[in-house]
């Protein structure tokens, strides 16, 4: 009788033992591949560029057949502006982006990598800022090309580069990465979204090498922080 008391009390506790462990080990860490924001939320962000002390003379249109509607605003220490999101793919040829994929490619873009070679749009987050016109001069702001910009869309950042210029009477672009990285259809063909994005560029700021996007995340919010502070 003792060995059976005896045995059905190690069988007992052998079952409780396990959950026992396990409620006592520590929590798991968090998977290497999971993000950590180190920078301000989108909410921050937008909050001190809800109103428009206007720069630019006169507003840019978001594509040809519409009208002229948005303004470049300087808000103290970047300059923003609040815009659609058209799919840029120039730069290195790619899967994704070439002729065929996109009827208006082009093999290269205004501001190179450090090697010399065009940026890989499908690779790196970068923002198109219009050509230098009346309207605007970014020069004029303390932005140039590999100068860091947010993007914002709504609960999400990306820290991006400066990394090609645009038509000048039109506003609103940015690469194929920076699109996927907001969750926006990056196809060149029928991607991008119409409305809701804003673009927050940091006055005389710079990445480099500009092909480094980690660099460009820590950058941007290192200077993001110091923004909203």
């Amino acid at each position: 009788m003792r060995k059976f008391v005896l045995a059905a009390a190690l069988l007992f506790a052998g079952a409780l033992t396990p959950a026992a462990f396990a409620s006592a080990s520590p929590a798991a860490p968090p998977s290497a591949g999971a993000a950590i924001q180190a920078g301000p939320s989108a909410a921050q962000l937008l909050a001190k560029v809800s109103s428009c002390k206007q720069i630019s003379n006169g507003k840019y249109r978001t594509d040809d057949e519409t009208g002229k509607t948005v303004p470049v605003c300087d808000a103290g220490g970047a300059v923003f502006w609040k815009a659609d999101l058209d799919i840029d793919c120039d730069g290195q040829r790619t899967s994704q982006c070439n002729e065929n994929t996109d009827c208006c490619f082009l093999p290269d873009t205004a501001f190179p990598q450090s090697d010399g070679k065009p940026l890989n749009a499908a690779k790196l987050p970068y923002v198109v800022v219009p050509s230098a016109s009346g309207i605007w001069d970014y020069r004029e702001s303390g932005l140039k090309g590999g100068g860091s910009c947010a993007v914002i869309y709504r609960d999400k950042v990306v820290y991006t580069v400066i990394g090609d210029t645009g038509p000048d009477q039109i506003i609103g672009e940015a690469s194929y990465a920076t699109a996927g990285a907001l969750g926006i259809n990056p196809d060149p063909k029928n991607g991008g979204t119409d409305s809701g994005v804003t673009y927050v560029c940091f006055k005389n700021s710079v990445v480099s090498p500009i092909e480094n996007h980690d660099k460009a995340t820590s950058t941007g919010e290192a200077l993001a922080t110091k923004f909203v502070g």
